[in-house]
């Protein structure tokens, strides 16, 4: 018996079309313990594993909308996230253990069961109008994507920053999504005073890997396309190539880079793929049912990054890691960066003069009226 017959006693898992996750691994809350075990049930019944799984929202009345971090190596101090879970199935999610918190998997729940904060505008004006309250950049949907499918129908994100807008609050937007052109007549505006910038995340230029790594998310030429809607329309935009997965996406990170700054990006980050707490064992899953040739190398590649574990989580290692292969690709970063102009300008001052304070309002209740 090889390593991999060990690994997977019954079979690799199964990839589901349109979906990233391939099992839906126990949160790490959770009391009872399952495990699968092969006694011809499922044959018998003929169960198709590759039926679409459906999309369930469920709306959810928050108690607080801004959230605040204060890690050193984040560059941002508030964030604010309109859903929990993202269907766009990103299988590299960091927030994909956040569903754990709700007695749901980080793995297929997360992408299919999601929670929109449908008095999320409501509770911003109100936090925003506190007399204490001191403006400073809002980071938009950096947990989860403020542009994800449901938000064509909902408006959630769009209102949120219609409140911005109105009441001049800076903010920046990361998304996946080319839904964020729809904004442009709030953003163009905000931009000209120097109230928002925009990121686009970019992974690979490869449509098939897109496809079984981020699913749900708009194709790498739809994302392209969208940076240069942006960028016409006077709002700063960069790419964030975000993970960078070794012998995946990894070969990619120059090209990327280059057709993101002829599309008009000005500015570019990157961050090493990060395997926190149940995300390690969702992405082996992937890697066993996606690239099974190659998952042996990969995982060897991220644990020399990480100091030989799946995952280091402190904040000098996390998002670059650490050792000559993450040198080096800091130094590919570095300098096609430099050769493509990107970053020369500096674009993380948002201007906070034009804030004004909405008049104070109560607290929107989760109460719902009898009458």
């Amino acid at each position: 018996m090889d390593d991999r017959e060990a690994e997977y006693p019954i079979a690799p898992p199964t990839p589901l079309k349109g979906r990233g996750a391939v099992t839906n691994v126990q949160g790490r809350y959770e009391r009872d313990q399952r495990e699968r075990v092969d006694d011809g049930w499922e044959t018998a019944c003929e169960v198709d594993p590759a039926a679409p799984l459906r999309t369930q929202v469920f709306e959810e009345r928050a108690k607080s909308i801004l959230t605040r971090n204060a890690s050193p190596d984040i560059p941002f101090s508030v964030s604010l996230n309109p859903y929990r879970g993202c269907e766009h199935g990103c299988i590299y999610c960091f927030a994909r253990p956040t569903h754990s918190y709700l007695g749901l998997s980080p793995g297929l729940d997360f992408e299919s069961r999601i929670y929109a904060k449908i008095n999320a505008p409501e509770l911003l004006r109100y936090e925003i109008s506190k007399k204490g309250y001191s403006p400073e950049p809002i980071a938009l949907g950096v947990n989860t994507d403020a542009y994800q499918p449901i938000e064509r129908e909902l408006r959630l994100t769009r209102r949120v920053i219609e409140v911005l807008n109105e009441h001049g609050h800076p903010f920046a937007a990361i998304t996946k999504s080319s839904l964020i052109e729809r904004d442009i007549d709030l953003l163009a505006p905000m931009a000209a005073r120097g109230q928002v910038m925009a990121a686009v995340t970019i992974t690979t230029l490869d449509a098939e890997i897109a496809r079984t790594l981020e699913p749900r998310a708009a194709t790498p030429t739809r994302r392209l396309r969208t940076i240069r809607e942006l960028s016409a329309a006077g709002i700063p935009v960069g790419v964030s190539i975000a993970p960078v997965i070794p012998f995946v996406t990894e070969p990619d990170l120059e090209r990327v880079l280059e057709a993101c700054a002829e599309a008009g990006a000005t500015s570019a980050s990157y961050i090493v793929l990060r395997l926190p707490w149940e995300v390690a064992p969702l992405f082996k899953d992937w890697l066993a049912a996606h690239f099974p040739q190659r998952a042996e190398r990969v995982m060897a590649r991220v644990r020399e990054m990480r100091g030989g574990k799946d995952y280091d989580s402190s904040f000098a290692h996390r998002m670059k890691g650490e050792g000559a292969w993450a040198d080096l690709l800091k130094q590919r970063f570095g300098k096609a960066v430099k050769r493509l102009g990107l970053n020369a300008r500096r674009h993380g001052i948002l201007d906070m003069s034009h804030f004004k304070r909405p008049e104070m309002t109560p607290p929107p209740s989760p109460q719902l009226s009898l009458f």
